[in-house]
């Protein structure tokens, strides 16, 4: 009996996920591999939009005008405008706000968090409880440190900031406008507008070094 409930259940999925689908692809939407990409009930396409096969959308995702969702990635609670490109490999977790003309590259993971417009964050970075402003940049390896063990905190990115890669930005914090975040920087005081701010341990050579022989 159990077995039996749960081919039920499997079955109805298939069929509900069928129905979805053809609703989406008769809308106009550009399902590439439809039977590997799974919807919600309440799933929002706007025009033009193409999805690349292996894509997972939870509940509560609206996808706007000429946006692009590459292949491998999930995306739930997220609201995303037109002209987009998400993934691939990209995690959307709920209270995501993508403005028109943002990026969201390969292993990226958003939380919480509003990208607004021509802000880039192309690989590697962890972006959650922050507030990107236009025209950022944010580099490889980025991750805004919200969570100190007891309570999350804010990452306020402003206007034309850049952020090089591997930077830990310690929140509380505001990265003000026009400013520059060195790569491989922990930052964890606001920045004032204008500025380049890095943290970097002195480089330590040591000339003619021999490596130990392994024994």
């Amino acid at each position: 009996m159990k077995r039996n409930n749960k081919l039920n259940k499997a079955n109805a999925y298939r069929l509900s996920q069928e129905v979805l689908r053809n609703n989406a692809l008769a809308k106009g939407v550009s399902l590439i591999a439809p039977e590997t990409i799974f919807l919600s009930q309440d799933t929002s396409f706007g025009k033009n939009v193409t999805v690349e096969p292996y894509v997972v959308f939870g509940p509560k995702v609206k996808i706007g005008n000429n946006s692009h969702i590459k292949s491998f990635s999930h995306i739930e609670g997220t609201t995303i405008e037109k002209n987009v490109v998400v993934g691939p490999y990209a995690r959307l977790r709920e209270g995501t706000i993508l403005k028109e003309n943002t990026k969201i590259g390969n292993f990226v993971e958003t939380k919480k968090s509003n990208i607004n417009k021509n802000s880039k964050v192309n690989h590697l970075s962890y972006i959650g409880d922050a507030s990107i402003g236009k025209n950022s940049n944010i580099g490889a390896g980025t991750i805004t440190c919200n969570y100190d063990g007891v309570k999350k905190s804010k990452t306020n990115i402003s206007d034309n900031v850049f952020i090089g890669s591997n930077s830990s930005l310690v929140a509380p914090i505001k990265i003000d406008k026009d400013s520059v975040i060195g790569a491989g920087s922990v930052i964890t005081k606001n920045v004032k507008k204008k500025t380049l701010a890095l943290t970097r341990s002195t480089q330590l050579e040591v000339k003619n070094y021999k490596r130990k022989k392994q024994k």
